[in-house]
């Protein structure tokens, strides 16, 4: 019965629609965010942060990913999260960069303040 009233692609989207978190800020490349994720450690789950820069964006309905890059003790590390996976419990928009790329991997090759971005101020 279900299958006669949606076609395949409307009924991805109405089962996806059901995992997608709501409350997501708009993330954009370049922009300096801070990730709440859970990580669990024997029997202890607890929230560990994450902060760096978004290098690099994909959009896919519930496949919505973004790579995240810091520079920790002089070694770039770069984690790529799900969005909408239950893992990441907070989203905290830091500071937003003008870039004009969609893909920032060019940062991977600079050190110290060759990586800085400017900074976008909203009106």
């Amino acid at each position: 019965m279900l299958f006669k009233r949606f076609n395949k692609t409307n009924l991805m989207l109405h089962v996806e629609s059901a995992y997608t978190k709501k409350d997501l800020p708009m993330i954009s490349v370049g922009d300096t965010v801070r990730l709440g994720v859970e990580i669990k450690e024997g029997e202890k789950i607890r929230i560990q942060a994450f902060e760096g820069v978004v290098i690099a964006k994909k959009n896919h309905g519930i496949n919505k990913t973004i790579t995240v890059r810091r520079v920790l003790q002089g070694i770039g590390v770069e984690r790529c999260f799900l969005v909408n996976s239950p893992k990441i419990k907070t989203i905290e928009l830091i500071r937003s960069s003008k870039v004009r790329r969609s893909k920032l991997y060019y940062l991977r090759d600079l050190a110290g303040k060759a990586t800085r971005l400017k900074q976008k101020f909203n009106k």
